[in-house]
């Protein structure tokens, strides 16, 4: 096989006129019309997907002369996938179809993200018949606009975006499971649940330092390590018992043909080579046992023939693609992708030493170099990256659990994950949903609902109605439930977790100002009198016994601050315990018995005194508090009694709020969508364009309004429509009776300022008159004025009456005409 890349440069030129000539009519003859007739429909694709260049004809004749010596030296093993056939049905060498990409979306800038992406954006389409290579080989452009592809077209999609990211990345077209090929992974565990286990076991504390920490008794390392033994040979006993599935015999195991992508070490940071299968996205070590053979591997560079042995798997397969003796190359003498990393490190440290870079010439003969790719650049927009999966939505079957994928907003609830694990393989019997929420405004981040107990837990995201974070509950949240709450520390009361059941709820706090941290409250399930408990709501039950303890004060005496408080409602007793001082051992504490109040016009009041207080202090010189002092404490008691029974109703209160919150929150789910994406983007858009329209609506609405002669006596009607004859009638003759009432005060209007000025004219001749022989020559002219002006007004004033008679009717007969010609009266007037 070594000779082989010797003899291929004689060849060459030879076989690239004779390929030229009849490549075409070879390919024509092996192109499936049907299978390429969906891409020709589409719009006309560029010219390098329908011809060769003379390179790509010049490498297809190389390909051809490897491929016949390959099959003389190597007649026991399957042809190489080396020229398929495109979209067009052109052939096509498959290092040519691979078009290095990088994109602008970090998302895409990681190995894990690309494989991520490419496994969600495209579905699988199996090889047929499994044990044989494709014809087909489509470019990624068409991959990703029809989102089907075969594990092939999976691999260079992969690859391209690998290695425009700078990874060291090639395809690897060899054999591997029946369940890897055929993209089933129900024999295997759900990586969702995979992380969750992680997740958890990172959570629990060391058996160590931390442990050792908060554990004040001292506790035996011996019986530790055989607790610890007994635990584990329990757990490996419990796991042999497990019935372990195991796939059934596949009779054509070691044949089936898979394509993967290779990922070697020396770029990007990558430390150890690794595979990773592109319709999963998961990566795999090398040595994994699904992966039973390599054929061969190729990038954008060269393409390279497997010549080690695979009987073993891949377990023993050293990626060494520049030793000859183990992978055979096609193209000899090309720059390989670890070269070209080397001389760009090159140059950036001769850059940063002020050197400039020569390149060697080379003495010998230029070697021929892999052609462009002929595939166009790969287009993946933020739509892409939103939307995700086919339509929006994958489903993929695990053991005993179903993997729901959603694309954000295409769910009204905003759910985008849903794990169901189940109790058979059959995944029939469910026991657990766990849902993952986004953008909702209840800011419910995640649901797990137990089928098996009927229990829902609900977590949310900072910032919404009473600070709530996590909600635990029965599956009928009514007064008998359940619930376990917490909340953040924003909370005025100090409240950061709660659990209320109907025998009892317990608090705790953090941060608050009277140094309470807990609150158990114990409820009396049997009926007592209002008597003998605290006054509480009708629909809970009355109180038995409130446990309440605090943090140390250190402004005040450790025996007088108080570390516990317990009142015991059915015993009338309140029990206080104060803080430990230091070098003691047993606190102070006190017992008080509450009088009892009158009851009624036959029993008196309790008198208060020393024998109804009982107590212990650890100083015998400390001399006991008088009578008045122990009833002014028993007093402060009795009001922080009352107190905390008003706060635990509220807490009930509270806690009913909450479910009814939830419901009325889940009955009215609205998301958020930000701007910034590009479903945002359209819902912005959208929103934008229906306000747009309203409101030319409501603009043209007021138009019409203004132009309607009937909209002022239309709004006084109850519907502002008319219903039947009778609002019409009403509606013509207020109509008219208005219309004259206006032409009345018009007349009166005018006829009053006409009487006006006549008088003003009369009254001012009168005047004259009298004061004629007095009057200067000034105020002469200035009477002549003052007629000459009122009596012009006195003209205009019976001009404008006589007009305004004569058009009065005129008018009123005219309006008379318009309300019977109006169509929403008419049929109402003429009947």
């Amino acid at each position: 096989m070594a000779s082989t890349g010797e003899l291929v440069e004689t060849l060459v030129e030879s076989n690239c006129d004779e390929q030229t000539e009849s490549g075409d009519e070879q390919v024509e003859e092996a192109v499936d019309v049907s299978a390429a007739s969906d891409f020709l429909s589409s719009p006309p694709l560029p010219e390098s997907y329908r011809r060769n260049s003379v390179e790509e004809v010049r490498l297809l004749a190389i390909a051809d002369n490897f491929q016949r010596q390959y099959r003389l030296l190597c007649p026991e093993r399957k042809p190489l996938l080396l020229c398929p056939i495109n979209e067009c049905g052109v052939q096509k060498f498959v290092s040519t179809t691979l078009r290095p990409t990088m994109t602008s979306y970090p998302e895409l800038l990681n190995w894990e993200g690309c494989a991520s992406f490419v496994a969600d954006f495209l579905t699988m389409n199996p090889l047929e018949p499994p044990v044989e290579l494709p014809k087909f080989l489509f470019s990624a452009t068409s991959v990703l606009r029809s989102q089907t592809a075969t594990c092939f077209e999976y691999a260079a999609v992969l690859c391209s975006l690998l290695l425009g990211a700078n990874y060291d990345a090639y395809c690897v077209s060899g054999y591997a499971s029946k369940e890897m090929c055929l993209l089933d992974q129900r024999l295997q565990d759900c990586p969702v649940l995979e992380a969750q286990v992680k997740a958890a076991a990172s959570n629990v504390p060391a058996d160590g330092e931390q442990a050792m920490r908060f554990q004040r008794e001292p506790k035996s390392r011996f019986l530790t390590q055989q607790a610890k033994k007994k635990q584990e040979e329990a757990e490996a006993k419990a796991k042999q018992q497990e019935e372990v599935p195991q796939p059934p015999v596949d009779p054509l195991r070691g044949l089936r043909i898979h394509c993967w992508v290779l990922v070697l070490a020396g770029c990007r940071s990558i430390q150890e080579d690794f595979f990773i299968d592109p319709p999963t996205g998961r990566s795999y070590s090398t040595a994994y046992e699904d992966f039973l053979g390599v054929e061969s591997v190729w990038n954008n560079l060269n393409y390279y023939v497997n010549m080690q042995d695979c009987k073993d798997g891949c377990s023993d397969l050293v990626y060494d693609l520049h030793d000859i003796k183990l992978w055979e190359p096609v193209l000899f003498g090309v720059t390989s992708k670890r070269q070209l990393s080397i001389d760009l490190l090159k140059r950036k440290e001769m850059k940063m030493m002020g050197m400039s870079w020569e390149e060697e010439e080379e003495e010998e003969e230029r070697v021929f170099e892999m052609p462009r790719s002929w595939v166009t650049s790969i287009s993946i927009s933020k739509q892409d990256l939103e939307t995700r999966w086919p339509g929006g939505w994958k489903l993929t079957r695990y053991m005993k659990a179903e993997l729901e994928m959603f694309a954000h907003h295409l769910r009204l609830d905003g759910l985008v994950t849903r794990l169901s694990t189940y109790k058979d393989l059959d995944c029939t019997e469910l026991v657990t949903v766990k849902e993952w929420y986004q953008d909702r405004n209840d800011h419910l981040r995640e649901r797990e609902i137990d089928k098996v107990t009927g229990i829902t837990t609900e977590r949310f995201t900072p910032g919404r109605h009473f600070h709530l974070l996590f909600h635990r509950f029965t599956s009928t949240p009514t007064d008998g439930a359940e619930h376990e709450m917490e909340f953040s520390g924003a909370r005025v009361d100090g409240l950061v977790r709660r659990v209320d059941t109907p025998e009892e709820m317990t608090e705790s706090f953090k941060g608050r100002e009277d140094f309470l941290y807990y609150r158990r409250v114990l409820f009396d399930r049997s009926i007592h009198s209002p008597e003998e408990t605290f006054e509480m709501d009708a629909r809970e039950r009355p109180l038995l016994k409130v446990l309440e303890l605090f943090h140390r004060n250190p402004r005040k005496d450790a025996n007088e601050d108080v570390a516990e408080r317990v009142f015991v409602a059915s015993q009338r007793r309140i029990e206080v315990k104060y803080h430990l001082e230091e070098h003691r051992f047993v606190p102070c504490m006190r017992t008080f018995i509450k009088p009892r109040e009158a009851n009624g016009q036959q029993n008196r009041a309790e008198d208060f005194t020393a024998d109804l207080v009982s107590g212990f202090h650890v100083d015998p010189a400390q001399k006991p508090l008088h009578t008045l002092a122990l009833y002014d404490l028993l007093s402060e008691l009795v009001k922080a009694e009352k107190d905390v029974a008003l706060q635990i109703k509220n807490s009930k209160k509270e806690v009913r709020d909450i479910v009814a919150c939830r419901a009325q929150e889940e009955a009215d789910i609205l998301l958020h969508f930000s701007p910034w994406t590009a479903a945002g983007a359209i819902k912005a858009r959208s929103v934008q364009e229906e306000m747009e329209r309203v409101a030319a609506e409501e603009q043209q609405w007021l138009q019409d309004k203004e132009r309607d002669f009937l909209a002022p006596f239309l709004f006084r009607l109850s519907n502002s429509e008319i219903a039947n004859a009778d609002d019409a009638q009403q509606l013509y003759d207020d109509s008219l009776m208005e219309f004259r009432q206006q032409m009345i005060a018009q007349v009166q209007l005018i006829q009053d300022r006409h009487d006006q000025a006549i008088q003003a004219l009369e009254k001012k001749q009168e005047h004259n008159q009298e004061n004629q022989h007095k009057m200067s020559h000034q105020e002469e002219k200035e009477y002549q004025a003052y007629c000459a002006q009122h009596t012009f007004q006195i003209h205009i004033a019976q001009k404008r009456l006589s007009m305004h008679m004569r058009s009065a009717a005129q008018r009123y007969r005219a309006l008379d005409q318009r309300f019977k010609q109006d169509p929403r009266l008419a049929p109402y007037l003429l009947n």
